[in-house]
Parts: C-alpha cells; structure tokens; sequence
C-alpha cells in the first residue's frame, strides 16, 4: 500500500486554532463533560427570516444554475451601493467580485499576488489564519508587534520600518479579531501618509466585522480617509458576522480591476462562482430590513460589558475593553507563574487555557495563537447566562491557584 505525501505546502501550513479549539470542544462533549464554550467565532442569533425568505423566493425562481464568477449582478449592485454609503466611493462592476465567504477572497487575493520573495506585513494579534496564507504562497509574513500600548494597532513609525522593497501588502483587519480594536481617522490618514511615500505597498483591508462596533462615532476606514488610494486597497467583506450567515459562506472584495480580474480567473478554476441561493439571500441582506443588526449589535454590546466586568473582578486577569467585534482580549500575565493545585506550573498563556479548561470547564484560546503572548481569547458570542456562568467558573477556578 502506497503512503500518501502531502504537498510542501501543505506541511507548512498549520491547522487553524480556531478549529482546533472547537473540535476539543466538541470531543469533551462527546465523552460526557459540560463544557461553557467561548471560542466560536460566530454569532449565536439564527438568520433573520426576510434573507432566508429570499432564499427560498430564489430556488422557487429557478436562481438554481451556475451564475457569473464575480456574482449576481443584484449582489454586485448592492454591494456598489453599500461601499458608496459606508467610503464615499464609487466602484464599477469590474471592480467587484463575490466568493465563497471573505476568507476565500483573501485567500485567492494572496494566491493572485503573493509568491517566492513576496512579504506581507501582518500586524500581531493576528486573525489566526493571515500568516499560514501568505506562507502556503511561498511569501514571508512580516509580522509586526503592536502591543496594548498601542491597542493592539499598527502605528504608521512601525508600518514605515516594517517596509522592504519585497513587501506587496500591508493587512489591517479592524476591529480586529482578536482584539475588537479599531482605527481612528488620523491614525488612518497617518498610515495613509507612509503609503504615499512607498507606491508598491497594496492594502488589504478585512472589514468583515465593520457593522459589530460599539463607538458613539461612525467607523473610519482607509478607503474614506485616503480615497487617492483606491487603487492599491482590496476592501474584503460579507455577511457572515453582521447578519449571522456564517454558513451561507458568503463574501466579497472591492478593488483594483486588475486585481479583481486575477481573482475572477482564479475563481473559475477552483469552485466556478459561489452559492447562487447564498448569492440571493446576501443581496436582500444588504439591501433589505436593517433592524437585526442594530438589535443584535446591541445585545452584543451588552454582552461585552457584562463579561469585561466580571472578568476585571478576577485577580490576575486584565481584559481590554473592545470598540467592535465580538471578542474580549484578556491579558493573563499575571496567572504565568502561578501553580494549579496539583502543583502544575503555569509557564505561559496556552498552559492558562488548558488550565480553564481542565479546572473551569471553560474553553477559550490563546493569545499565542494570534501572536500575543500572555493572552487569551473570549467570544461573547453567546448567552449572557453562558458568559456569567463561565466567568464565575473562571473565578472560581483562579482562586485555586497558588
């Protein structure tokens, strides 16, 4: 029997965190523990009816076939419409493309662009899978502290020093996932500023949570801030995070049209155009009744300060407040060090969420796995009853601790 191989690349990418954490999850469940889950990276609200309306509308239609790589030209409408609204540009409809969620268009917007040589600056905390991306190209992630002195945001002295002549992106991803942190309108037009200086840096903007924020202001982003720059941003997006369609997997870039163009190409040869019915039901959601956003933005913005307080009672713990999103970055400096009750030593922030879990039955992840030592990830994401038993759990479990 002959032993299979995988492809290089495929060694060097590793599994996401992420998913990792969700199936040990779902292992403990399975052999009978009851596990307080907060590593879901996604909303706990059903879809609102009008988009799942819209779906069935469309498969009783017929809208059942093969559509255009980059979408259906009511997607494509609405989402032209939507970048105008939210940046104040205008963008043609070779300048849109439509995939297989947001994580899709990223991937095959790197594949389009990045190779042997190729840098791409990643600011650290990371979405997990930035760095395993521009690897499984064959570039170099340039990752980039930007520790909580600076809320976890790039600084336009660290983008200037960051910069090579190989670099070909630079990611922002705000709010961010992990942090919930977002830019303002001067950082970004600082930013802007060394970007002007250096024409080979594009942009790769991941704004899938702009509509989780919890600002008195409208969120900022670089399209608005440096409009001059259009042409060297990809905007990714979708409906995923604001309108819980998580498994509908659909998302979408607006960009450079050659770069558009490059992704189309790619798109035809891998998965030939997204889910037509997902297609349909994404254009209502961007176009229809706006109320479960604000509702359910609301819900998670109470969330948020249910479990910042709890966990800010805890000794040892420092959460930092989030402006989006729906993540609480906690810093757990000052549990390494300490002894569990059978004498394990606590060494660093992933032997914290093995504690939580195994003492707390409280499942989260590690700051490391997003680039940040001494933290850990929480999802509120879920019931208020979840996020308060499991806080008092951790509490709990903190007590124990030596």
């Amino acid at each position: 029997m002959s032993t299979f191989v995988p492809a290089a690349r495929v060694d060097q990418m590793r599994e996401s965190p992420s998913v990792a954490a969700a199936q040990r999850v779902r292992e403990l469940r399975a052999s009978g523990r009851e596990i307080l889950d907060l590593t879901v990276g996604e909303p706990d609200f059903d879809t609102p009816d009008h988009i799942k309306a819209a779906a069935v509308a469309a498969m009783e239609s017929g809208l059942t076939k093969y559509t255009p790589v980059n979408g259906i030209p009511a997607l494509r409408v609405a989402i032209a419409k939507r970048m105008l609204a939210r940046t104040g540009v205008e963008f043609a409809d070779n300048e849109i493309t439509v995939g297989g969620g947001a994580k899709q268009v990223i991937f095959l917007a790197l594949m389009a662009t990045v190779e042997e040589g190729t840098e791409v600056i990643v600011p650290a905390p990371y979405w997990v899978s930035y760095p395993d991306m521009v690897t499984v190209h064959g570039g170099t992630p340039v990752v980039v502290d930007c520790p909580e002195s600076d809320r976890f945001l790039l600084t336009a002295e660290k983008l200037a020093a960051a910069i090579t002549p190989a670099t070909t992106w630079v990611i922002l991803n705000a709010p961010s996932n992990p942090t919930g942190s977002v830019y303002s309108e001067q950082e970004l037009a600082d930013l802007a500023a060394v970007l002007d200086r250096n024409p080979h840096v594009n942009v790769l903007c991941d704004e899938i949570y702009d509509e989780i924020v919890f600002t008195d202001s409208p969120l900022p982003n670089l399209l608005s801030a440096a409009p001059h720059l259009r042409d060297r941003i990809l905007v990714t997006n979708g409906v995923s995070k604001a309108y819980a369609m998580t498994g509908w997997r659909l998302g979408y870039g607006v960009g450079n049209k050659g770069l558009i163009a490059a992704i189309n190409k790619l798109q035809s040869q891998s998965s030939s155009c997204p889910s037509s019915i997902s297609q349909a039901a994404a254009a209502e959601a961007l176009t229809g009744d706006q109320s479960f956003v604000t509702k359910s933005v609301a819900s998670y913005r109470a969330r948020r300060d249910v479990i910042f307080e709890m966990f800010s009672r805890i000794e040892g713990l420092e959460p930092v407040l989030p402006q989006g999103a729906f993540y609480l970055f906690v810093g757990c400096a000052g549990l390494v060090g300490k002894r569990t009750p059978d004498g394990t030593l606590l060494e660093n922030d992933q032997d914290v969420v093995l504690f939580l879990l195994d003492h707390a039955s409280v499942a989260t992840i590690q700051g490391s796995a997003y680039g940040a030592q001494a933290y850990f990830r929480v999802s509120f994401a879920t019931s208020e009853d979840v996020l308060r038993n499991a806080a008092a759990a951790v509490e709990k479990a903190v007590a124990s601790l030596s």
